[in-house]
């Protein structure tokens, strides 16, 4: 393929002049009344259009008090465009993959009191000197960056974040991730004495459990009500901290990923877990430990543990727990049936966690709305026909149980309130989806992958006409599932279901056809809504023609592309669209920072 500006195109001058003409032709107050009712990328892409839409929709984005481009990644100039005429917007979320430091100069401004930055790749530490000093009345504060020691050394990072500590002295909320390349961490306990005695709100991911000893004994942060800490290793020295200094606390979020086994003095015990039962006001509590570097649990917390906790923290309304490798049915089901306003229930890779656990469920007054339960291998289809008695449930995860299978699916159709179910790596058939099809669930998003019993025949049957799932379904996830054609693709066309992001990675009987299909005339005008986010990750069966397709006026509402291990060449891409990205390293869709080869066209 070749690169083709099609912006200064005399075509597109033509269809930019007979657009013209026919707009001015349009009443001012209806633009106006149109323009009120469309989001900020919809606002951006009208401006584009002609010189009559321009002036109404940068009135329209000039008025607007929030602005939120987490959907897509504008650049500097698109930016400038937005903001340069309005002097109202308070809360601004930027998408910063397309920026850089040149553009802190655009966004960072003394009228904003919430900014979200994510994504940061492109930045230096001088952006927090930036938002220091220019953003004086900030009350809240998200980043996500990068640190790259090869451009600046360590202590030039730390000395520039505490600008922001400096200068923002009205923070209620501060989360910082960052991610250094060489593993580096800001010891934040070092710059507890510049923290604003406002926050009330502190999320810090990727430090040492050693510095946030001592930013937690700082007598400012008794003030929190919320901290999240990502830290190398969760200790019980740490959980004694946190429960002699934060007495207000109310939400409290900790991981861990060691790159060691622990020893058993340097570690989360029963003890540790017996003192968090003194902060009475705790509502919200998640411990997880990640097994990314080594296949360490926590080995000193059994179910003992768990029953001394949930002893003085009954009124927890979210539990998350992972890595409790020692905690069994007793200690799991001691949070379902004391917690009366539990709401969130979530455990992750519990050997010992079975059906037993949930057996009880139907004898209280059941509260939950979000379950996961990921990788907890030992579940079967009992559990699942027991949590379908909390008819409130909106969100279920059981990807992973392998025991799982056709009966918990006939049970959990008749969930009224459920719209995200994950079936991931699940032993579920072709009638499953049929008894789901027909139910009663308006599920919006649902994962299939790696459910290698499922079939084409399968999709037709989740898909019936006349069912709910066919007009509510918007994410659909079908990697690595042998048993998934052009079928598939041509049932979700033809019943015009409503999806926005396709999943389709290793299926490798989804060909040419299937591509063609979603771009044609026909199935884009049966599909009630444009694809957003589509994922192709080695799919031997496309071949390089229908890539071409992104070079033409096709999958134009497309802002992610996963083209890993496909034909796909970097060298021939052509895309004229400057929201596509295009991701050649098999990540997970919608990836970001994080994308070690990660291509923006």
């Amino acid at each position: 393929m070749e690169m083709i500006s099609q912006r200064n195109s005399p075509m597109v001058k033509m269809l930019r002049t007979e657009s013209d003409n026919y707009m001015e032709g349009l009443p001012r107050c209806l633009l106006q009344e149109i323009f009120q009712k469309l989001d900020v990328e919809s606002l951006c892409r009208a401006a584009s259009v002609s010189r009559t839409l321009n002036s109404p929709a940068s009135q329209a984005l000039a008025s607007l008090s929030v602005l939120d481009f987490s959907g897509f990644s504008p650049d500097a100039r698109i930016l400038e465009h937005v903001l340069c005429d309005n002097n109202i917007v308070r809360n601004l979320t930027l998408d910063c993959r397309r920026l850089n430091d040149s553009s802190i100069r655009v966004f960072a401004k003394g009228h904003l009191h919430e900014l979200v930055l994510l994504k940061c790749s492109h930045f230096t530490s001088w952006i927090f000197t930036a938002i220091g000093e220019n953003c004086p009345r900030l009350r809240t504060l998200k980043l996500e960056m990068i640190h790259r020691t090869i451009q600046e050394p360590h202590r030039m990072y730390k000395e520039r974040f505490a600008e922001i500590l400096k200068g923002c002295l009205h923070l209620e909320t501060l989360s910082v991730k960052v991610r250094d390349i060489d593993g580096y961490c800001i010891n934040f306990g070092s710059l507890a004495h510049l923290l604003p005695e406002t926050i009330r709100v502190l999320q810090l991911r990727s430090t040492y459990e050693e510095h946030m000893k001592q930013l937690i004994h700082h007598p400012i942060s008794s003030r929190l009500v919320s901290l999240s800490l990502a830290v190398d290793v969760i200790t019980d020295e740490l959980i004694y901290q946190i429960t002699h200094n934060l007495s207000l606390l109310v939400k409290l979020d900790l991981e861990d990923k060691p790159s060691y086994n622990p020893q058993s003095h340097s570690d989360l015990s029963n003890h540790g877990l017996q003192s968090l039962a003194s902060c009475t006001h705790l509502t919200d509590l998640s411990i997880v430990r990640r097994r990314e570097n080594v296949s360490a649990t926590f080995r000193m917390v059994n179910d003992f543990g768990i029953f001394l906790l949930i002893e003085g923290c009954k009124n927890l309304e979210s539990v998350k727990l992972g890595g409790f490798s020692r905690v069994t049915d007793a200690g799991f089901a001691s949070i379902l049936l004391s917690c009366k306003w539990l709401r969130k229930f979530e455990v992750i890779n519990a050997f010992f966690l079975s059906d037993l656990a949930f057996h009880d469920l139907g004898n209280t007054i059941c509260s939950l709305v979000d379950v996961r339960l990921p990788s907890c291998s030992l579940l079967t289809s009992e559990a699942a026909q027991s949590i379908a008695l909390c008819k409130n449930l909106e969100m279920l995860d059981l990807g992973g149980c392998k025991s799982v299978a056709d009966q918990g699916l006939e049970s959990l159709s008749s969930l009224t309130r459920l719209t995200t179910l994950y079936l991931s790596g699940t032993d579920i058939t072709d009638s499953g989806l049929r008894a789901l099809g027909c139910g009663s669930s308006p599920i919006e998003s649902l994962s299939l992958r790696n459910c290698k019993r499922v079939t084409d025949r399968g999709l037709a049957f989740l898909l019936v006409e006349g069912g709910i799932i066919a007009k509510t379904l918007s994410a659909l996830d079908l990697g690595f599932m042998p048993g998934i054609s052009d079928k598939t693709i041509f049932t979700i066309i033809e019943a015009s279901v409503p999806i926005t992001d396709l999943c389709i990675r290793n299926c490798f009987y989804v060909t040419d056809a299937s591509i063609e299909a979603l771009t044609s005339d026909n199935g884009a005008g049966k599909r009630k809504k444009p694809l957003r986010r589509l994922d192709l990750c080695n799919c031997s069966g496309l071949t390089s023609n229908c890539f071409k397709l992104l070079g033409r006026n096709c999958f134009t509402g497309l802002r992610w592309l996963g083209a890993g291990s496909t034909r796909l060449s970097k060298r021939d891409t052509v895309v004229t669209r400057a929201s596509l990205i295009i991701c050649f390293s098999g990540c997970e869709m919608g990836c970001g920072d994080d994308c070690t080869d990660l291509m923006e066209t």
